[in-house]
């Protein structure tokens, strides 16, 4: 098993940082192009809803990134203590958005979700929101065990 933890300010240019640590976390396990894509797709999406969504695009507050390795998989977790999620349900809809005036697509919960294995979603409003995330690696060899 392998973990870290991080936490960065709630600013987009940090999302593309957060992408970058969690390839380079997860370049022991030997993944696929396509898994090291899909794993920095994930992270973006999180990352940016966290500091969109979460702290509604102001920086004051702190994005909570947390990753562990056991064997062929990887946990995922992104928190916030922003605004939480009213309705999570609503929130897991595809095309559903709480910030049209960004063009936000509302998809990218969706596209978490398709892309892990498992995906829950922790939230109290106006306390915050934690995605845990678990990725299964197919064709990978974990040389930290």
């Amino acid at each position: 098993m392998n973990r870290m933890e991080m936490h960065f300010d709630a600013r987009i240019e940090n999302e593309a940082f957060a992408r970058t640590v969690a390839a380079s976390f997860i370049a022991p396990l030997n993944p696929t192009m396509d898994e090291l894509i899909e794993v920095k797709t994930i992270i973006s999406e999180a990352v940016a809803n966290a500091i969109i969504h979460g702290y509604n695009g102001q920086s004051e507050g702190q994005v909570y990134l947390r990753l562990e390795t056991l064997d062929h998989e990887l946990h995922i977790e992104v928190e916030d203590y922003g605004v939480g999620i009213q309705d999570i349900n609503q929130a897991c809809q595809p095309l559903y958005t709480t910030r049209q005036d960004l063009e936000r697509s509302g998809m990218g919960m969706t596209i978490m979700d398709s892309l892990s294995d498992q995906m829950q979603i922790e939230s109290i409003p106006e306390q915050g929101t934690k995605l845990v995330i678990s990725k299964r690696f197919k064709h990978g060899s974990d040389s930290q065990a």
